[in-house]
């Protein structure tokens, strides 16, 4: 096994659907094919969706996807006793305390409409910045700052942890994992394996200056300029974005950010609909000084859309892979469309070992 280490991270906020899978499918081949350990980490921050049964389910079809992993628990009760979110409310809460010590933290008691109301592009704009509001008054949130000008691949730029890259610019490869896609790009590379395919103006220089271009692989050129207009654009994508909600409990992006730094996760499969999570948790690291999330190489895959074009969402009701159990079906669908996202033929590909010996199959090391 590689010193390689990614997750798959459902929320038990409902029944799994079909995207929920394919983006399993896609992180395991990508893990069994590099060696890479697998964690199965279960994001339940959410009281009030999460649900016992949801939490049954995200193990359930992971049975039926055929994929298994290295770390984490081995059944619900087993999560609910060790791997629960909720046990490691101190080291998110270490964390928050440590942006608001070095001042990068505010209290802010504005409502999601008063928020519309100011701008409705949904962006905060800064209402509470300087008001001084006490930071455990009732219904206040913790928001972290971001410079108006903040580029975080400037900071990317000088982070000292990733002088090595980009993946494969270096001999050495850059420390960065090992890709079995090698028709993306080369050694050591894979669609935006860490903000898209990169490579250097000039020999010796240790940054990238521009993507590399690829005239078949337009998409992926596309997705990696998202992510790099994500990553310069924080302020205006985003703006000074929660770390703590009003009930008290941590946000999203700190604990997702912890828990990574926390079992050391050095590769993320994530949907593009997260550029902007990316961005923001790439920020949160450098506030933290967590150099080593810098090394952290992404995927981010396309979406599942329904009939009008939407993104599937559990809270919308989309089709959940439950009933696809209940009805007799495999999971070959999902298994063939999660091949076409990684550029494979998913002719003839049925199950998740057959994916795996696909993408295999693209590594001239094992031919």
């Amino acid at each position: 096994m590689t010193n390689v280490s990614t997750r798959i991270a459902p929320t038990p906020s409902g029944w799994l659907h079909p995207g929920n899978g394919i983006s399993f499918l896609v992180t395991w081949a990508l893990a069994r094919a590099m060696g890479a350990g697998l964690w199965l980490r279960i994001d339940d921050l959410d009281a009030d969706r999460m649900r016992p049964e949801y939490v049954e389910d995200i193990f359930r079809t992971l049975d039926w996807l055929g994929i298994d992993f290295d770390h984490g628990p081995s059944g619900p009760d087993d999560f609910f006793k060790r791997f629960s979110q909720h046990l490691r409310l101190d080291l998110y809460q270490k964390n928050l305390e440590k942006l608001r010590e070095s001042g990068l933290l505010y209290a802010c008691n504005c409502s999601r409409k008063e928020i519309r109301d100011l701008s409705p592009d949904g962006r905060y704009p800064g209402t509470c910045r300087d008001k001084g509001l006490g930071w455990e008054g009732d219904g206040v949130a913790w928001r972290v700052r971001v410079a108006p000008a903040v580029a975080l691949w400037e900071l990317w730029r000088t982070e000292e942890a990733a002088r090595r890259r980009p993946c494969g610019a270096m001999a050495d490869g850059g420390g960065c994992p090992p890709s079995p896609l090698w028709g993306y790009g080369g050694r050591g590379m894979l669609p935006d394996f860490a903000l898209g395919l990169w490579r250097t103006e000039e020999a010796g220089d240790p940054m990238p200056d521009r993507p590399i271009e690829q005239s078949n692989q337009s998409n992926q050129s596309n997705q990696s300029n998202q992510l790099i207009e994500s990553i310069e654009q924080l302020t205006r994508l985003m703006g000074d974005f929660v770390v703590r909600q009003k009930n008290g409990m941590p946000a999203y992006q700190i604990a997702s950010l912890t828990d990574d730094l926390l079992w050391g996760i050095n590769f993320i499969v994530r949907g593009a609909d997260l550029l902007e999570s990316t961005a923001a948790q790439l920020y949160l690291a450098h506030c933290l000084g967590e150099q080593a999330f810098f090394q952290t190489a992404f995927l981010h895959h396309p979406l599942v859309k329904d009939e009008q074009g939407e993104k599937l969402s559990k809270s919308k009701g989309a089709g959940a892979l439950k009933t696809w159990r209940e009805n007799g079906l495999t999971p070959a669908k999902l298994v063939q469309q999660a091949a076409g996202w990684l550029g494979l033929d998913g002719a003839g590909i049925e199950t998740a070992n057959d994916l795996l010996k696909v993408i295999k199959g693209q590594n001239p090391d094992n031919q």
